[in-house]
Order: structure tokens, then sequence, then C-alpha cells
């Protein structure tokens, strides 16, 4: 045979094989989102369109949720290998026995906030008195509001709690509330004033409410500490990294994932918002901190027996 022929032949085969061993080091991992995509979720989205989980050795597929309760609950079910979830809702569920660890942050400080119209006779909390506050999950969002009015010398009963689904801001702009709580500071005080009606935050970090993690990843602890859970966190920080020192390109980069949705008015001023708000080492979290917070649920009447920190915070080379 002649040896060009052989030469081609073999090259052909080398190719094979590098595809071969290629798509054989390609790990999938499926990430079950809290919401539909905007930019709290700035790190991943930039991660797939930069092609770093494909350098990683990772094709993930991220999942928008049509019940956004049920992410944690299949990660502890084992049918997906990351949930994004909340602090909070991490308490909740390990007090109902849900087999789940915290094993990364993507916003590590507070975005819940109680909001009221700018043009609003409420200048400072004591001023809710009597005053009708519109709220969307039940719970929580009664406990923090019921430890931000204690530091004011009021209680929950002396407002009026009207659920308004998911409408915080229609129900403000229609006067059927004068306050709300749980409105993100990065997405409904900027809806707000993109739609002319400006609001005022009140933020319950300010206010007796213990700091906590806003969002979240959550695993089933088996799979914490994997080796493609590792390398996804480590691609995290790089994708962090790149918002951090390139905010424009990246906000390009972030809606190039899908143009027709992600670039408005309401995330280029969100993205502003958030990025400062990233956790800038997305393993890193503080023990105490999660125990303060457990606590305060605690006292709330929300859990019972919070679990050692141990437990559930997964630090790596410690199991």
């Amino acid at each position: 045979m002649h040896f060009k022929h052989l030469l081609k032949i073999a090259s052909l085969s080398l190719c094979v094989l590098v595809s071969s061993v290629s798509k054989a080091s390609t790990e999938e991992i499926t990430v079950l989102l809290d919401w539909f995509i905007n930019p709290d979720h700035a790190p991943l989205i930039v991660a797939e369109q930069e092609g770093l989980f494909e350098k990683a050795g990772l094709k993930v597929t991220l999942v928008e949720p049509a019940d956004p309760s049920l992410p944690p609950k299949l990660a502890a079910a084992k049918q997906a290998d990351l949930a994004i979830s909340y602090q909070p809702s991490l308490m909740v569920d390990l007090n109902n026995s849900l087999p789940l660890m915290r094993v990364g942050t993507i916003v590590n400080s507070p975005l819940n906030s109680l909001v009221v119209l700018a043009d609003s006779d409420i200048r400072s909390l004591n001023d809710l008195k009597g005053k009708t506050v519109g709220f969307s999950v039940g719970g929580f969002e009664d406990a923090v509001l019921g430890a931000m009015l204690e530091t004011h010398g009021l209680t929950l009963s002396d407002v009026k709690l009207v659920n308004v689904n998911f409408a915080l801001s229609p129900s403000l702009y229609a006067r059927q509330v004068d306050a709300v709580i749980g409105a993100f500071r990065n997405f409904e005080l900027n809806q707000m004033d993109i739609d002319g009606r400006p609001g005022r935050a009140f933020y319950p970090e300010e206010h007796g409410v213990p700091a906590y993690e806003e969002l979240i990843f959550v695993a089933h602890p088996d799979y914490a500490g994997t080796a493609k859970i590792e390398r996804f966190l480590d691609v995290m920080d790089q994708a962090t990294q790149l918002i951090i020192d390139s905010p424009d390109a990246m906000y390009q980069s972030f809606t190039s994932y899908r143009p027709d949705d992600l670039d408005n008015e309401l995330n280029r001023r969100a993205w502003r918002d958030t990025l400062p708000k990233l956790a800038r080492s997305t393993r890193q979290t503080d023990a105490d901190q999660w125990a303060r917070f457990a606590q305060f649920m605690t006292d709330r009447g929300l859990i019972q027996n919070p679990p050692p920190t141990e437990t559930y915070l997964f630090v790596k080379g410690a199991q």
C-alpha cells in the first residue's frame, strides 16, 4: 500500500480516537433553575456562551421550572445533579427531612425587600401601622416582615396581610396594598422605575433579620463533592471573574443566549444591580452565619431543631 495512503488512514484513525476520547471525557450535568433565566443566573449563562463548560469537559443542561417549588425536591430525589434554591428554603427542606446539601452560592446576600411607592406617606417602618401589606409566599415572608416590624415596636397584628400572588408591583400601582414584602431589589425596583412608578425599599438585614445567602446550589449528599460538580463549581468561579472583569462584554454574552427574551431595559438594569452581589468564590460560605439564620428561623417557628451546619454545608475534603 502506498505510504501516503497509509499515513492518511493513520491520521483518520487518530482523529476518530481523539474524538472518541473527547466524547467519553464529557460528563453531563443537569441544573434545575429556580425561575426563568435572568441576571441572577449570570455565571451559568456566561459559562455556557463562553464555552467554559465545554473546556471543562461538561455538557450542562439548564432547566427552567414550571413549578419553582419542585427543583430542590427533584435534586433530593436524584432526578437532577443540582438545583438552585435559597438559604431559607433549604432550611425548611432540611426540616422536612429532604436529603440535600448546599454545595455552592451564586448570590451571597439578600435580595428580598419591603417596597412602597416612592410617593407614599410611608417613610419609615413605623408608618406601616394600620397599613395593608401584600405578599407572594406565606411563611418566610411573614417571618421577615414580623421581625422588621418588631425593630420599630410593631407586630404583624398591626398590619393587614393580603396574598397578591406574584403581582407585587401591580398591586402597589392599583393601591390594593400600601407595601409589599418579597420584592427583589434588583428586579421589582427597576421595573417600577421603568413603569414610571418608582419605589422605596426597606432591607430586612437592616431591620432585625440576619443576613443570608439568596441563591445557592443544592445537591443530594451523594453527589456533593463528585468530580464533575467540583469542575462545575470551578467554572462558576471563572465565569464570575469574567463578568467582574468585563461586565459590558459579558452582558452581551448573557443576552446572546436568547436575545429576544433577555436583551431589554429591565435586564440591563438588573444586570448592573446583581453583579455586586455575585459570590466571588462559589464554594465559600460562613457556617456561623448559617447557624445564626437557622436560629432566626427556629425562633420564628419556621423550623424545629436545626441540624448541625456540617451536615448540610458541604466542605471540600471534609468527607
